[in-house]
């Protein structure tokens, strides 16, 4: 993809929400130049497991930029940057506030050299606020969110993501929506802007239903009580050789062809009445009869019925799924299969 091939980034951030986000500029055409330090290497190029001299979660985010190395803390490092930004119309950095600014390298100095100059500043809590010179990580952001709370079986502990949700859902994409924005202003006002973007944050605004319940209607969201997060049947149920399947049968059509589907078309009424009692007694019925098959089996009956009932596949069975294969979301790059873009722009 070439729509963003007039953009130019200049991308000082280590780590994943930077260069999540940077990767994505640069799958849409971006060309992105990443700075990195020859003093304090990325931690991502050395995780497990290693492939041509880095890991494969560090060629997965770079392998479509350039990179060269500067010690920052040098003056003719400085000093190249700002021979850089004359030519590099977007900067995206993500070291704790200030840090940037003890360097020369902060928005308004930048701004002195490229009026045009749109500066995006990932960082866990923000630029202001008394949280902002905090250290932390992604499993802190959601905690401070108020979504893990209720994201959890009642009377157990929330569990550690296998996806790092307030790092891209929350750091990278509001990033990539900030620039692209500011991209749009500045074609508009011929002004370029300063994007402060905190992962917590947007973490705190991906409460979008349960929030507004909570906010405006007073309805505080808790474990296993709402529509999406376990107190109704839309819920994932065991099957009888340990794996699982996702019931998101909740409109009434869907409904109809669940039960058929499980012979329990005398649950029609409890299926469609969202109050506790009915709802326990749909989800112990679900159970029973999920556990009494194996996933395979369940696998077959559900593959050819609209009942919004999915498996729970390991990432080996997604990568192969040929959904998954058909939308070309595996791609390969110097003999290396990575995640494509899941952006299909035609």
């Amino acid at each position: 993809m070439k729509s963003l091939q007039t953009l130019k980034v200049l991308d000082f951030s280590p780590l994943l929400p930077g260069p999540y986000a940077t990767m994505l500029l640069a799958d849409m055409g971006a060309e992105v130049l990443r700075v990195e330090s020859p003093t304090r290497p990325d931690l991502v190029k050395f995780l497990e497991p290693q492939v041509n001299g880095a890991s494969a979660a560090y060629h997965q985010l770079h392998d479509q930029k350039q990179t060269i190395q500067l010690d920052l803390k040098q003056s003719g490092a400085v000093e190249q940057v700002y021979r850089l930004v004359k030519e590099y119309d977007i900067v995206v950095e993500q070291f704790r506030p200030g840090v940037m600014k003890r360097l020369g390298l902060d928005y308004e100095t930048l701004k002195a050299i490229n009026p045009d100059l749109i500066y995006c500043s990932i960082t866990g809590y923000g630029q202001t606020g008394p949280y902002k010179d905090r250290a932390g990580h992604d499993i802190n952001y959601l905690a401070l969110s108020g979504a893990m709370d209720y994201s959890r079986r009642q009377g157990q502990a929330p569990v550690p993501l296998g996806i790092q949700v307030a790092d891209i859902a929350g750091g990278s994409h509001h990033a990539v929506m900030a620039i692209l924005a500011a991209v749009i202003h500045r074609q508009m006002t011929g002004e370029g802007q300063y994007l402060d973007i905190s992962m917590t944050d947007a973490a705190f605004a991906l409460n979008g239903m349960a929030g507004a319940a909570a906010l405006a209607g007073g309805e505080q969201p808790q474990a296993e009580t709402g529509w999406l997060n376990g107190g109704t049947f839309y819920d994932y149920y065991e099957t009888s050789d340990g794996r699982f399947m996702a019931v998101g049968s909740l409109e009434p059509q869907f409904q109809k062809v669940l039960l058929e589907a499980l012979e329990l078309q005398g649950l029609a009424d409890n299926c469609a009445d969202f109050t506790p009692d009915s709802q326990k007694k749909v989800k112990q019925a679900l159970q029973e009869v999920f556990v009494s098959q194996t996933f395979t089996h369940w696998c077959d009956l559900f593959a050819n019925l609209d009942a919004c009932v999915e498996p729970v596949l390991t990432f080996e069975e997604a990568s192969q799924h040929p959904h998954i294969q058909a939308r070309g979301l595996v791609r390969t790059t110097d003999g290396l299969q990575q995640l494509a873009t899941p952006f299909q722009l035609k």
